[in-house]
């Protein structure tokens, strides 16, 4: 893989974070939910944002 410019290591920082902040978020969201859809639902977007920052982080690799 190519070397990674000031620019895209920064944007790619904040998309690492932006899906670390609603991974959190949905987790919180999805632990106060009392319906079972809507806390699947908000589990499952959970593991979504998770998965996709895990991707992210292997550009830095």
């Amino acid at each position: 893989m190519s070397q990674l410019n000031q620019t895209e290591l920064q944007n790619l920082r904040h998309l690492i974070g932006a899906h670390d902040t609603a991974y959190q978020k949905l987790q919180a969201y999805a632990q106060q939910a009392t319906d079972p859809e809507i806390k699947k639902f908000f589990e499952d977007g959970a593991q979504g944002a998770m998965k996709t920052k895990q991707q992210l982080l292997g550009f830095l690799s």
